[in-house]
């Protein structure tokens, strides 16, 4: 969110951009917040704003997105020659929806949908909209079942871990659920299926279990959750699901974790969530959502408009966007193969497990966890140090190096940590220059027995 600038408050010369080519093609500076009285020249706009630009930070350095930062230049030029093309008109763009259809079925079976089911699935503009329509499937599912049942429907609520990402804490505040974290304990830093069940009843409209949490790159059980699950439905006649936000681990589990049962190989797993820009691997933003059955996904969702030419059924929150994303995915999908994603994925994950063994033995951190699920890691300075995690991202940044410090939530809002996400184009020498710069950064603060700990600092959210 932004706010309107008061123009009056700041200095003339800070509202202006002032060309460094003006004697050239503009003599005049440029209004920064208000938009200009006539034209300027394409290659001086493009120059203004291009040399803007140049104060963000390198992507390849940033360990703090998990979002894709490479693509071949060949998926490049496909993006670039289908910008114009409107997902959501798939009257005049059928083959795109085409590709979209073909994205849905590869998800779908990469994610071991039953073979006599009809699963269904759409893209979105990212994994959080994926979540939300998820959810919103499950709300409207549970309603109906009270609904039919004579009982009822005010009161949803449901149930995650604490170390849910954003969106779902968006979706049950839009969508008026009653949220039910369960906390963070000790050395437990996920949702676990004894913990779940606590929280579970006759309102619960789903169970959100999540393959690779933000926080420390963890995949929470699924199949725990799914089997305690079953025995307390069959135990009360209720019929409590599972949404899995795959979000992260979604595009790399089937790829590194082949036999772990976490998709819709389990019963009440309705459905899955995942992020194409992620460990998809394309360029933001992507997001798909699957259901394991038609059935899942209520009828009075869809919507069917028809003025952009032939029946449109819809099921999004949002409405025209791009359909390069989606082509971006699919030329994934057919450039790499199962093969080709596990090579880069396994690449990344043996990168993050050498970046993460090789902290360990700097004296003062120690790790909440290795990467070894999906390739991200998060560690914490051990008590006793002069400098704190904030500390060290700031001087991290120094260099460059974007490494996100943050504290976990409620009940270990007392452990502070930093993260590292090791995606594609993150290699092994990266690593090395990374932890020279470590362990710099340790030293110089080692070097100042007077320096007091920073105890917060950073602006990464979740």
């Amino acid at each position: 969110m932004h706010k309107k600038v008061d123009l009056s408050e700041l200095n003339p010369a800070d509202t202006m951009l002032t060309p460094a080519y003006g004697g050239r093609a503009v003599n005049e500076p440029v209004p920064k917040y208000e938009m200009p009285a006539g034209e300027l020249p394409p290659e001086t706009v493009y120059n203004l704003i291009h040399d803007e630009l140049m104060l963000d930070g390198n992507s390849r350095l940033n360990l703090a997105t998990f979002v894709t930062t490479w693509m071949e230049p060949q998926a490049a030029k496909l993006m670039a020659e289908t910008f114009d093309k409107n997902m959501i008109d798939k009257d005049e763009y059928p083959q795109t929806a085409e590709i979209e259809l073909r994205c849905v079925n590869i998800l779908s079976r990469l994610w071991n949908a039953p073979k006599e089911a009809t699963s269904t699935g759409c893209s979105t503009i990212g994994s959080s909209e994926a979540a939300m329509l998820g959810g919103m499937a499950l709300k409207w599912k549970w309603r109906d079942r009270r609904k039919a049942q004579g009982k009822p429907h005010d009161k949803p609520n449901m149930v995650m871990g604490i170390n849910v990402q954003v969106c779902w804490e968006k979706f049950c505040r839009y969508w008026e659920i009653e949220p039910r974290f369960v906390p963070m304990e000790g050395d437990r830093y996920c949702l676990n299926a004894e913990e779940a069940l606590k929280l579970v009843d006759e309102n619960t409209i789903g169970v959100v279990v999540i393959m690779g949490s933000t926080f420390d790159g963890r995949y929470e059980n699924v199949k725990e959750v799914n089997d305690a699950l079953e025995k307390l439905n069959a135990d009360t006649g209720w019929e409590v699901p599972i949404h899995v936000d795959g979000a992260s681990g979604g595009m790399v589990a089937p790829f590194l974790q082949p036999d772990l049962e976490w998709d819709f190989r389990l019963p009440l797993v309705k459905s899955i969530n995942t992020s194409g820009h992620k460990f998809g691997l394309v360029y933001p933003g992507v997001g798909w959502i699957i259901w394991r059955d038609q059935a899942e996904l209520p009828d009075d969702l869809v919507f069917h408009c028809n003025y952009l030419g032939g029946d449109l059924p819809n099921f999004a929150l949002n409405f025209s966007r791009p359909g390069n994303q989606v082509v971006a995915q699919y030329y994934n999908f057919l450039r790499l193969g199962q093969e080709g994603y596990r090579q880069i994925h396994e690449a990344s994950r043996e990168v993050a497990m050498f970046l993460s063994g090789e902290i360990a033995k700097i004296g003062p951190f120690e790790l909440i966890s290795d990467g070894s699920d999906i390739p991200v890691f998060a560690f914490a300075v051990k008590p006793g140090n002069n400098f704190s995690v904030f500390d060290i991202s700031d001087k991290m940044r120094e260099r460059g190096w974007l490494l996100p410090a943050y504290t976990f939530p409620k009940n270990r809002d007392d452990l502070a940590v930093l993260r590292a996400v090791c995606k594609e184009g993150f290699t092994r020498d990266m690593a090395n220059m990374l932890l020279v710069d470590l362990r710099r950064a340790v030293e110089h603060f080692q070097s100042q027995p007077e320096h007091t700990a920073k105890v917060a600092g950073s602006n990464f959210h979740h």
